[in-house]
């Protein structure tokens, strides 16, 4: 990362570790289990700091400093935009839930605690009737109250009741969400606030984290450009650099939230690929998956549209992601007490985590839940079945995520 540009740092840190060591080693030599302990006692212990314009020195010390698991410039996040979408008819069940299976599942999500990290919620929806809402508001504004409408509409995907007879949640029988304001305010929108909020949510119990959200490449070039005075193409570079450092911290952060399910409970990562690509544009063209979505350890969530001939691949759904969800027509909650259509791989992602929550339900009637096996189970769900012949597996990744049954 540059050390000449004004620019905050996000930091993720350990605490450091005691000496170890294995009576059934050599001298000086730490056991495997030494090792594995030290690895759980780093997760769980772990915080997110920032550092605002950090000095040469600072930055060498911490490349050199054992406690740092990573850092990287606090880059800009901005809201993955839906996209207008007709009305939705009147239906028992919304496609979407249909689709995954969830009308069918035994599962509700019972016992297991779901975050979304996003704009906030409608914490009076009628769709939230009695839910545990624990908010936090970390944008500046005040309070956690959606006042965009994206958040309220993501959490009623997930685990919203119904709303005049029409079943709108995938997991509604979620007694507990925490809700992370995250877009939005004064301070919104950057990654050390997403990873202070990741972290805020792993702490409280989530089993399940909903991000519908991706950082502002574009936003950060021009602003580099702007304030920085930099050229295009330096600015470019720039940001660049400090987009694969942010890939590789929120990498760092998945893989440490993994290991602390030894000691404290899973937690699954769930985020929208983007809306980036235009399938049908002139020239056509598609995106890879955006982060933070395209961290490893993270399962991305491409967007499907219902259709004659079966499921397709949405045309502003970016390619190379792990699953795929209802993502086009999404009927869900919105602010005031009200309702809204929308599409993007944002109303997809709440599809696959609110699946997710099913699926937990599930492997937690058998024992400790395990974050390998939970998110196995969830890529392993995915179907082609109902998608269009000759969809593309880079374009869905392992498909169509469906709700468990009592004989899976």
């Amino acid at each position: 990362m540059s050390e000449q540009i004004n620019q905050k740092i996000v930091i993720l840190r350990a605490p450091a570790l005691r000496a170890t060591r294995d009576p059934f080693e050599g001298p000086g030599a730490p056991g495997l289990e030494s090792a594995v302990q030290g690895v759980v006692e780093r997760a769980v212990g772990m915080t997110v700091e920032s550092n605002d314009n950090p000095s040469r020195s600072t930055i060498n010390a911490l490349r050199n400093d054992p406690t740092v698991l990573g850092f990287a410039p606090a880059m800009p996040m901005k809201l993955i935009e839906p996209l207008e979408a007709d009305a939705a008819t009147t239906a028992a069940v919304t496609w979407g839930v249909k689709a995954v299976g969830a009308d069918t599942s035994p599962f509700t999500g019972a016992g297991v605690t779901v975050s979304v990290l996003d704009t906030g919620i409608d914490v009076d929806h009628p769709a939230f009737a009695g839910v545990d809402l624990i908010t936090k508001d970390f944008t500046g504004a005040g309070s956690a109250e959606d006042d965009n409408g994206h958040g309220t509409h993501c959490a009623g995907t997930i685990f919203g009741r119904d709303l005049g007879g029409q079943r709108i949640g995938v997991a509604r029988g979620v007694q507990k969400a925490l809700i992370g304001k995250v877009l939005g305010g004064p301070n919104g929108g950057s990654s050390d606030i997403l990873a202070s909020a990741m972290l805020w949510a792993a702490d409280n119990g989530a089993n399940v984290i909903s991000m519908s959200l991706g950082m502002d490449f574009p936003g950060w070039v021009d602003e580099l450009v702007k304030v920085n005075g930099l050229s295009i193409p330096a600015a470019t570079s720039i940001a660049l650099e400090g987009y694969r450092a942010n890939v590789r911290l929120f990498e760092q952060l998945a893989n440490l939230l993994n290991a602390r399910a030894s000691v404290a409970q899973t937690t699954i990562v769930v985020a929208a690929a983007g809306n980036e690509s235009q399938r049908t544009g002139n020239p056509a063209y598609e995106i890879n998956v955006a982060p933070p979505a395209a961290a490893f350890g993270i399962t991305s969530v491409a967007a499907l549209a219902d259709g004659a001939g079966g499921l397709t691949v949405a045309p502003f759904s970016n390619t190379m992601a792990t699953v795929a969800g209802p993502g086009v027509g999404v009927f869900s909650a919105w602010l005031n007490g009200g309702t809204n259509t929308i599409s993007g791989t944002s109303m997809a992602t709440p599809h696959v985590a609110g699946v997710t929550a099913l699926w937990a339900e599930r492997l937690l009637a058998q024992g400790p839940l395990s974050p390998v096996l939970l998110q196995s189970k969830l890529i392993g769900s995915g179907t082609f079945r109902p998608l269009k012949s000759g969809t593309d597996p880079l374009d869905v990744g392992a498909g169509l995520v469906q709700a468990p049954t009592t004989n899976n």
